[in-house]
């Protein structure tokens, strides 16, 4: 390649390769999404259309770009977990950021309409990202169960909140000012004594979140096969291959983990 007179700018580039050794994690938070669900009417406290778009758009990303062994989502945000050893862009945090930044902004807007399909998409979403490094398997759980623990305190709270709201004949302000100071324990009696409501049974992927994984799974096709003397034959063809998979689970206790041992690196460097 040619080089020009010119070609001493790149050296204002700044060196941003990620630490080896380290996972890389990419967070996704909607910008602005406050407004972007009132404007197209998100259901409350949670709109399985949006957190099925999500899923759907995390998922594509973790197809474009395999060496992601771990992605959590919940509410507007979804976190995905390069492994330790990956060279993907040359561990550039900048490029892992925009290509998973752009991945999934795109995914949103192109997936819409399987979600939104009475619901047109007003104007275009945006999603902002920030790269963060954990050195330990340790440091990586604890980061994975930070997000959990904070999506069963939002939607305790949001649960409750538009109960409050829709059920109860509250204003939004009334609503706020009655949970002011309250604990969980005090949530739960409210969704249960006012409203007979067992928090327990609400379901996973609003509690605990979305965990998307690689998994080898078996699928079955039947396949039509021409033999000599005999005609089409209908055999059926079992391959098993590498798929994303989605769980709502709890992912703060030791059993996903020992279940799924693949996912975390050895510590040992």
């Amino acid at each position: 390649m040619a080089k020009s007179k010119f070609e001493y700018v790149r050296n204002f580039e700044l060196d941003d390769t990620c630490l080896r050794n380290c996972y890389i994690v990419v967070r996704l938070d909607g910008r602005n999404f406050h407004k972007f669900s009132e404007q197209h009417n998100f259901m409350k406290p949670n709109d399985n259309r949006a957190l099925g778009l999500m899923s759907r758009s995390a998922r594509s990303v973790m197809e474009e770009l395999e060496d992601i062994t771990i992605a959590y989502g919940q509410s507007d945000e979804f976190s995905f977990v390069f492994k330790r050893s990956t060279t993907w862009f040359k561990r550039r945090a900048s490029k892992l950021m925009t290509h998973v930044t752009s991945q999934f902004s795109s995914s949103f807007v192109y997936f819409w309409k399987e979600y939104f399909a009475e619901q047109p998409l007003l104007y275009p979403p945006s999603f902002d990202g920030r790269v963060v490094l954990y050195p330990s398997n340790r440091n990586l759980r604890d980061y994975l169960s930070w997000r959990q623990a904070d999506c069963h305190i939002n939607n305790l709270y949001n649960t409750t909140f538009w109960t409050l709201v829709q059920e109860g004949g509250l204003t939004t302000t009334q609503a706020e000012e009655r949970l002011s100071g309250t604990q969980a324990a005090d949530k739960n009696e409210i969704l249960f004594s006012e409203f007979n409501i067992n928090y327990n049974n609400e379901s996973s992927m609003h509690k605990k979140g979305t965990t998307l994984i690689w998994e080898k799974v078996n699928e079955t096709t039947t396949k039509l096969i021409k033999r000599p003397n005999e005609g089409e034959t209908e055999v059926t063809v079992t391959r098993t291959r590498k798929k994303v998979t989605s769980h709502s689970c709890d992912i703060i206790g030791d059993q996903f983990w020992e279940e799924h041992p693949d996912i975390l690196e050895s510590d040992q460097c």
